[in-house]
């Protein structure tokens, strides 16, 4: 009777670790399964990111085709035109003797020089190659620069941790630049300041753009002006920021991230 006890509970502790290791196995085997899914499931979304990435990319390339078709149509159509409309008013002002003709003529002269300098504006902002904080930084001081040159405001202009060849979207390089044109107005309007900072700042994937002077600083008391919500509204749309101090002068900051 103890033998039969003896190999009742061998034979019980046998089908037990058969039993143990019957489920040792299946949960091995489930979990390989599982992991198995897991990297057909994520090699399938990786490709299907990698397809999304390459429609995009082939979106921008069509975009960027596109832009660089039209600034070089405006270039030569619409630059040929206003070249003709400039030279022909040139030619009827060394004809004209009467002061009221001349002085038509001369308004003419001027709204053909400012749709040239427009149609630059649009051809930079239309080439894909300028899409650098570097080329950004060099035409907003040449426009600076030309813009304040026949005022009594002195110009300076710093930088600081900039590194040229940081790519910059081309609606943060528009508005960023539409925001310094509206605030050197603004400044040579109102301000009746004599000295101009115009400062570009990086830190390390922020952007920052300062435009400071010395002048009389804006009335608190007065409602907000079109031009500075004009300026607000840009920087939100490119989840950027701006931000304006009146002490000791007017003080923009304008934040994007790049």
């Amino acid at each position: 009777m103890p033998e039969i006890v003896k190999n009742t509970y061998i034979v019980a502790i046998i089908i037990v670790a058969f039993f143990v290791f019957f489920i040792i196995v299946v949960v091995l085997m489930y979990n390989r399964k599982q992991i198995l899914y897991l990297k057909e499931k994520q090699l399938k979304e990786s490709e299907y990111r990698n397809q999304l990435l390459q429609k995009e990319l082939e979106k921008q390339k069509i975009i960027e085709k596109e832009r660089e078709r039209i600034s070089h149509d405006m270039h030569d159509d619409l630059g040929a035109g206003i070249s003709a409309l400039k030279l022909q008013a040139e030619f009827l002002m060394q004809k004209a003797h009467d002061e009221s003709l001349k002085t038509d003529i001369e308004e003419l002269l001027k709204t053909s020089e400012e749709m040239n300098v427009s149609m630059r504006e649009m051809l930079w902002s239309l080439n894909s190659g300028n899409d650098t904080l570097g080329s950004f930084i060099d035409y907003a001081k040449s426009y600076a620069q030309n813009f304040l040159k026949k005022t009594r405001i002195v110009l300076h202009i710093e930088n600081e941790n900039v590194i040229k060849e940081t790519t910059i979207t081309t609606e943060q390089r528009r508005n960023l630049f539409l925001c310094l044109k509206e605030a050197l107005n603004n400044a040579y309007k109102h301000s009746r300041s004599d000295r101009l900072i115009l400062s570009f700042i990086q830190q390390k994937k922020e952007f920052m753009m300062k435009i400071s002077d010395n002048g009389v600083g804006i009335d608190p008391e007065k409602p907000e002006g079109n031009g500075l919500r004009n300026m607000k509204r840009r920087m939100q749309e490119q989840n950027g920021h701006c931000e304006v101090t009146t002490e000791n002068g007017t003080h923009l900051f304008f934040r994007i991230e790049l």
